[in-house]
C-alpha cells in the first residue's frame, strides 16, 4: 500500500502549553495498562506514531498487513483480559482490519481501533484516500461492527472522546470500538490530562440473586445435571469457581469448542468438548443419557457449541448465564436465566449451595460411581487407534497426540480456522494451566491464529505460546512470522501442511457424493519460506519426530515454524458442522 506523504506544515502545529491530541491518547493508553501497540504508519497516521519517540513505556510493533496488526491486539486482549490497540492509517489502512475487527465482536474482545482521517481543510474535496462521507466512509464502515465508531471533531473534545470509547470497549459484554482522527487535529492541544480509569469507568460485577437461589434448587433437586461452559467463562477467569462448583456437586462438565480450557479434561467429572468437534463422550452424556438439569455458562448456545441446535440438548431444565442478557433464551428455552458476570454468578452460587447444604439439603445426584462406569464404557475419540498410527504422512491424530505431550502444561495454544482447529480441538487435551484460544466460533477468520499468537507472546511474554494453523491460513498470514522475527517474538507455528483447504475440502465430499472444487493447491515448502522470513524451521513428516521439533524450537529462542506434512485424507471431526448446513441449504430450522 502506497504511504502518503505529508506535506510539511505552515507553522509549527505541536501543542506548546498542555499535551497534544496524540499525546493525550497515548498516555490515556498508558492508564488502561496499554503496554504494546500494533500498527503499520501512513502519511496521515504519522503524527500519531511519532508521538511514540521517547516514550519508554509503549511498544510499537509495526506488522505486515493492517489484518495482522488487528489480529495481534485481539491476541494482546484475549491473554491480558484488558484492552488491545491497533493503529492504521486512513483509507485502505481502515478498511485492510475489518474482518479482524468484526473477529473481535464477535468473540467479545474490547480492542481500540485508531485509523487516521485526512485533514479537515480536505473533507469533501477528492484527497487521497479520503474516508470521510465524501470518500470511502470509514466511520460508517466500523460501526456495525463495533461498540462504537466515532470521529474526532474538536481536539478540546479528545480526552472525553478516548475514554469514552474506552468506557463503552469494557463495559458488559466487552468488544471493539473505533476512533478515527483527522491527521490536522493530532499534533493540536488537548485540554486536560489523562485519567486513571477508577476516574472514568467502573466494572460491575453484576448478578441476579433470586435466579442464582433457583438455580440452586433444580441443581439439589436434579437427578442427573451436567454444565455446558463456553468462552465467556473463560473471559470471565471463572475456571477456579467452575472446577469449586463441579466437585462440590460431582457434576459432569462439558466445555463448547471454545470453551475448551475452562475444565481439565484429565478430572474424573470431565467430558471434554461438546459441539463442533465434539468428543463421543460429550454426545452420548448430553444427549442420549437423560440430563434432567443442564447449567450453560458463558455460552449463547450457537450452531458451534451445540452440535448444530441439536433438541435434545435442551430436553431438560436449562439454566443459562451470559453477561449478556440477549442471548438467553434465544435457542433454547429456559428454566432460569443468570443474566450477569461468570465469576461473581459462580461465587454467588456456590455460597447458596454451601449455606443449602448447611442446612441439611442434599444433592438428589447419585454418587460419581455411576458416571465413572459410563466414562469406562465409553471412548474419549473418535479415533483413538489413529492416534497410534505408525503411517506415513503422520496421520493429524498422532500429530495432536505427540504435541499434546511435548508442550509445557501452561502453554498459551492459539488455532487458526480449519482442519487444525478440529483436530486440536478434539485430540489435544486441556490440562487447567494451559489455554485454547481461537475463533472458530460465530465468525471463524482465517489468519487469525497466525497473527494473533504474536500478541498473545508479547502479553505473557513468560509463558510459551504456539500457533496451530493450516497451510491455508498460513498462507493468508504466514508474512507475520517476518513481523515476529523483526521484533524478536520467539512464537512457535505449527502448520499442518496438506495442501488443501481441508475443512471444505471433506465438507464438500461428504455433502457432494464426493465433488470438490476450489479446494486444493500447490504444495508449500512452508519451513523454506519461514527460513527466508529469518525463523527457525524444520520439516516434520513421520511419527515420533515432532517431540524434538517442538523442543528444538522452544531452545533456539527464536521464531520458530514447524512444517508437519500429514495425511490430507484423514477425515476431522466435523459431522455436526456438515449436519447443520445440509439444513440450513434446504431451509429447515435448525
Amino acid at each position: 500500500m502506497p504511504i502518503e506523504i505529508a506535506s510539511p506544515p505552515q507553522t509549527p502545529p505541536d501543542a506548546i502549553d498542555g499535551m497534544s491530541v496524540a499525546r493525550l491518547i497515548l498516555e490515556q493508553l498508558k492508564k488502561e495498562g496499554v503496554r504494546t501497540i500494533f500498527g503499520i504508519p501512513g502519511g496521515p497516521a504519522t503524527p500519531l506514531f511519532d508521538a511514540f519517540h521517547g516514550d519508554a513505556g509503549l511498544r510499537l510493533v509495526a506488522p505486515r498487513h493492517e489484518a495482522g496488526a488487528a489480529f495481534m491486539a485481539l491476541g494482546d486482549a484475549r491473554v491480558t483480559g484488558g484492552i488491545g490497540v491497533c493503529l492504521l492509517t486512513t483509507g485502505p489502512g481502515a478498511t485492510n482490519a475489518i474482518t479482524a475487527v468484526a473477529a473481535a465482536k464477535a468473540d467479545g474482545l474490547p480492542v481500540l481501533v485508531l485509523t487516521a482521517q485526512t485533514a479537515t481543510s480536505s473533507f469533501g474535496k477528492g484527497s487521497l484516500q479520503d474516508s470521510t462521507e465524501s470518500g470511502v466512509d470509514t466511520v460508517a464502515l466500523f460501526r456495525p461492527i463495533t461498540k462504537l465508531s466515532s470521529m474526532l471533531a474538536n481536539p478540546a473534545a479528545a480526552g472525553t472522546l478516548i475514554r469514552q470509547a474506552l468506557r463503552t470497549a469494557m463495559a458488559g459484554r466487552r468488544g471493539p470500538v473505533h476512533l478515527s482522527i483527522p491527521t490536522d487535529l493530532m499534533r493540536r492541544p488537548a485540554a486536560g490530562t489523562a485519567l486513571a480509569p477508577a476516574q472514568y469507568r467502573c466494572e460491575p460485577r453484576l448478578f441476579d440473586r433470586e435466579a442464582v437461589r433457583r438455580c440452586a434448587q433444580v441443581l439439589l433437586e436434579a437427578r442427573r445435571p451436567a454444565i455446558l461452559a463456553g468462552h465467556g467463562l473463560n473471559l470471565g477467569c471463572a475456571q477456579p469457581e467452575l472446577l469449586e462448583l463441579a466437585e462440590l456437586l460431582s457434576i459432569p462438565v462439558a466445555t463448547t469448542p471454545k470453551g475448551k480450557g475452562a475444565f481439565p479434561e484429565a478430572h474424573p467429572l470431565s467430558l471434554r468438548v461438546f459441539g463442533l468437534a465434539s468428543s463421543p463422550l460429550s454426545e452420548r452424556y448430553l444427549l442420549s443419557e437423560g440430563v434432567d438439569a443442564l447449567l450453560v455458562l458463558g455460552s449463547s448456545l450457537h450452531e458451534n457449541s451445540t452440535s448444530g441446535w441439536d433438541p435434545r440438548l435442551g430436553a431438560g431444565h436449562v439454566m443459562q448465564q451470559d453477561i449478556d442478557a440477549s442471548v438467553i433464551g434465544r435457542n433454547y428455552p429456559v428454566s432460569v436465566s443468570l443474566a450477569g458476570d461468570a465469576k461473581t454468578t459462580l461465587r454467588e452460587l456456590l455460597f447458596e449451595l454451601r449455606r443449602r447444604l448447611d442446612r441439611g439439603e442434599q444433592p438428589q445426584a447419585g454418587s460419581g460411581q455411576a458416571f465413572a462406569r459410563f466414562k469406562a464404557g465409553v471412548p474419549a475419540y473418535l479415533d483413538s487407534a489413529a492416534r497410534l498410527s505408525d503411517g506415513e504422512p503422520i496421520k493429524p491424530q498422532r500429530l495432536m497426540r505427540e504435541l499434546d505431550a511435548a508442550l509445557p502444561a501452561d502453554a498459551l495454544i492459539f488455532l487458526d480456522v480449519g482442519n487444525n482447529t478440529l483436530w486440536a480441538t478434539h485430540y489435544m487435551s486441556a490440562t487447567g494451566r494451559n489455554a485454547f484460544i481461537h475463533n472458530w466460533g460465530e465468525f471463524a477468520a482465517m489468519g487469525y491464529g497466525v497473527a494473533a499468537a504474536v500478541g498473545g507472546k508479547l502479553a505473557a511474554p513468560g509463558r510459551p505460546v504456539i500457533a496451530v494453523v493450516g497451510d491455508g491460513g498460513f498462507a493468508m498470514a504466514g508474512m507475520e512470522v517476518s513481523t515476529a522475527v523483526t521484533e524478536n517474538v520467539p512464537v512457535v507455528w505449527i502448520v499442518l501442511n496438506d495442501s488443501r483447504l481441508n475443512a471444505v475440502h471433506h465438507g464438500q465430499t461428504l455433502q457432494y457424493a464426493g465433488r470438490t472444487i476450489g479446494t486444493e493447491f500447490h504444495r508449500m515448502d512452508v519451513a523454506g519460506v519461514a527460513a527466508a522470513l529469518g525463523a527457525w524451521s524444520r520439516r516434520v513428516d513421520r511419527p515420533g519426530d515432532i517431540a524434538a521439533a517442538v523442543a528444538d524450537a522452544f531452545a533456539s529462542g527464536r521464531p520458530a515454524v514447524i512444517d508437519a506434512r500429514i495425511d490430507a485424507e484423514e477425515v476431522p471431526p466435523i459431522h455436526s458442522r456438515v449436519r447443520a448446513l445440509d439444513k440450513l441449504f434446504v431451509g429447515e430450522n435448525a
